[in-house]
């Protein structure tokens, strides 16, 4: 078995997949653009206290760790075994790889915020780490495509993200999709019509793992946290009731007393619907009252983008926090965001096969070398061509043309030009279609004018 050198989780990308990335990318940036949304970049490495607190205790199970150097056990009295290792984490690390791109975020606008207009719209595109088990679609090292707005606490915002999500779908042509959509208040407003043991924040981490253990397993953990069984039974009836908004609310109400919470809730759904309702992008909301996002720093309306195609994995999520400033001493403000996950977009996008043919070609010419006459009689040309922005290589030796024909074919390479001694007598050129294999002689010169014009069709 081949020694592997790398670690899982870890990924590494080859050309064809780095130009996908990059296909990807470029579009996510062009409609953020459009938005109003301005880039900025955050450090991959933040201090460990800025991190941990903000995901919950499932969360903080996953942050990658910075050792710090020299030896701080040193230091340590009593025996390693009788130290909790939380206590022990702190003591040999003061620095943590981010979790996502939104912590960050607030540590950037709260220690910038005297030179910052707001609302601030901002977007960033980065990797992000998590000491997860790896697996399809679950990386340790994954990037992320994050665009937020800060400083402003009208729906409208929710409203203008959705908008940005269905728009950058859309872009890439992927058309089925379903935005799930839930609020915090809602599942605040549950919570508390049920005794049990739990906190809020625990009760949101069970809910949150329906999709990975499923709903018994979640029914079980809801038990052992203190539900009891005849509310089990009543809870399962609202949190699995399938309808439209109006009718889950009504379902609700079927079975329990609307308190503050749900109504508000509720509120907040009805009202993003309704603004979403003239482009019809509402058709894309469905309330799922099991989404819970179980990060700590949500506290509004919460979502999920997922391919209908595969809806057990999301392609994106966002939603609302209110208090994720206040940890570097910012209080009142607000944001709402959303990340894309590039390397679930990228995955299901080769499932079903939306990336353009063109997005795969990584080299527009290849000149093939015949030797150095030949070749110098080429490099001519080369500059003239890129000058017009296309992409064009001189193989570097005279090696048989079947082998550079075949270097072409791996590089993925539209069109193969061939100057040889008898091209340079008749100035002109042989061009080789890689696709369909048929030849075609140009001079030169009704080639590069064929090229500047757009008319030149191979």
């Amino acid at each position: 078995m081949k020694k592997k050198f790398s670690l899982s989780g870890f990924p590494s990308f080859n050309h064809f997949q780095n130009v996908k990335r990059e296909y990807i990318t470029s579009i996510l940036k062009k409609q953020f653009n459009l938005f109003g949304f301005s880039p900025i970049k955050t450090s991959c490495v933040e201090k460990r206290s800025n991190l941990y607190g903000q995901y919950g205790d499932e969360g903080d199970k996953l942050i990658f760790q910075i050792l710090k150097s020299g030896n701080y056990l040193n230091k340590v009295e009593n025996d390693l075994n009788t130290i909790p290792i939380e206590q022990i984490s702190s003591l040999i690390s003061d620095k943590a790889l981010r979790y996502d791109l939104t912590v960050p975020l607030a540590r950037f606008v709260s220690e910038n915020k005297n030179n910052i207009t707001f609302p601030f719209k901002r977007y960033e595109i980065g990797p992000v780490w998590r000491a997860d088990r790896p697996q399809k679609g679950r990386l340790r090292e994954f990037t992320q495509c994050d665009a937020d707005i800060v400083g402003e606490s009208s729906l409208w915002l929710e409203v203008e993200i959705i908008n940005l999500i269905i728009s950058c779908l859309k872009k890439i042509k992927l058309f089925d999709f379903s935005i799930q959509i839930n609020n915090r208040k809602i599942l605040e407003g549950l919570f508390t019509s049920f005794k049990s043991n739990l906190s809020f924040e625990g009760f949101c981490i069970i809910i949150d793992k329906i999709s990975k253990i499923g709903k018994d397993k979640v029914l079980d953990l809801l038990i052992e946290g203190g539900f009891s069984y005849d509310s089990i039974e009543l809870f399962s009836k609202i949190l699995f009731f399938k309808g439209t908004i109006s009718q889950q609310q009504e379902n609700i109400s079927q079975h329990l007393k609307l308190n503050s919470k749900l109504e508000m809730g509720f509120l907040e759904i009805h009202s993003i619907n309704d603004r979403l309702s003239s482009g019809n992008f509402n058709n894309y909301i469905h309330l799922d009252l099991t989404l819970a996002r179980g990060l700590d720093y949500y506290s509004g309306i919460i979502f999920e983008v997922v391919s209908i195609h595969n809806p057990q994995i999301s392609i994106a999520g966002g939603g609302r926090y209110d208090k994720l400033t206040e940890k570097f001493n910012v209080k009142n403000l607000s944001g709402v965001g959303v990340s894309f996950g590039l390397d679930r977009l990228t995955l299901l996008m080769e499932e079903l096969d939306l990336f353009p043919e063109n997005t795969l070609n990584s080299l527009d010419f290849l000149f093939v070398n015949f030797g150095d006459e030949e070749a110098k009689s080429s490099s001519e040309y080369i500059n003239n061509i890129r000058d017009l922005g296309y992409s064009v290589e001189l193989y570097p030796s005279p090696i048989k043309i079947s082998k550079q024909l075949s270097y072409a074919n791996q590089r993925n390479t539209k069109l193969v030009i061939m100057i040889g001694e008898d091209e340079i007598k008749m100035k002109n050129m042989l061009i080789k279609n890689m696709s369909n294999g048929q030849q075609i002689k140009y001079s030169f010169n009704n080639f590069l004018k064929a090229l500047k014009n757009n008319e030149f069709s191979f």
